[in-house]
């Protein structure tokens, strides 16, 4: 690891910000050693979301102003029809094929900032980003096609496997109706409390 980063950031240290044009001589200068994930910042994220089809937010490191980390986020369904999780919506009489998500197309952190939290950070990022839509738009479920390299960090922040693969990437799903449930049992806490100071 190198000595002059810290061996964990902290989220007050990070800032983000969503890609532009103006980003295009910083994600040159991204160090990974995943070839495709570079090539994908590169190549494909800006014209992705100029599309529609993704959105990509880079993640700095403060102290040093030092481009960090970028994340992919999309809308996606999770299709759990022949599944644990499928059998198990079954069990409670609901019987539909896929289920809405958010899905982490790509996650990538500068190899000399790896093991230092910020991957951890970008996944609770696009959390709160499926918190707020779910406020207006029915949204269960974060999903990740992951690598096997990147199968150990996801199942470290409780991600589960949806179906188990011998080759290839590893579908995997993190359930966010515990959390969801958390802030709206909260915001209506909160207008009550709103409403009873108010009389």
């Amino acid at each position: 690891m190198d000595s002059d980063v810290p061996s964990e950031i902290l989220p007050t240290d990070l800032r983000i910000e969503r890609l532009s044009d103006r980003h295009k001589e910083i994600i040159e200068n991204f160090q990974s050693s995943n070839k495709e994930l570079k090539d994908f910042l590169i190549e494909d994220a800006l014209e992705n979301q100029e599309m529609a089809i993704s959105t990509t937010y880079l993640w700095f490191y403060n102290p040093k102003n030092e481009f960090v980390a970028y994340i992919t986020i999309l809308a996606d369904a999770i299709r759990i029809h022949g599944t644990r999780l499928g059998k198990s919506f079954l069990d409670q009489g609901v019987d539909y094929k896929t289920l809405p998500a958010i899905k982490i197309g790509r996650l990538c952190v500068d190899d000399k900032y790896i093991g230092r939290g910020i991957g951890i950070q970008t996944t609770y990022f696009v959390m709160k980003k499926l918190i707020k839509l779910n406020e207006t738009i029915g949204c269960r479920f974060l999903v990740v096609d992951a690598k096997q390299e990147a199968v150990k960090f996801y199942k470290k922040m409780e991600f589960e496997v949806l179906k188990q693969r011998e080759k290839g990437t590893l579908p995997m799903y993190y359930d966010m109706i515990k959390v969801i449930r958390y802030f709206r049992e909260n915001e209506v806490r909160l207008s009550k409390a709103k409403k009873e100071s108010s009389l």
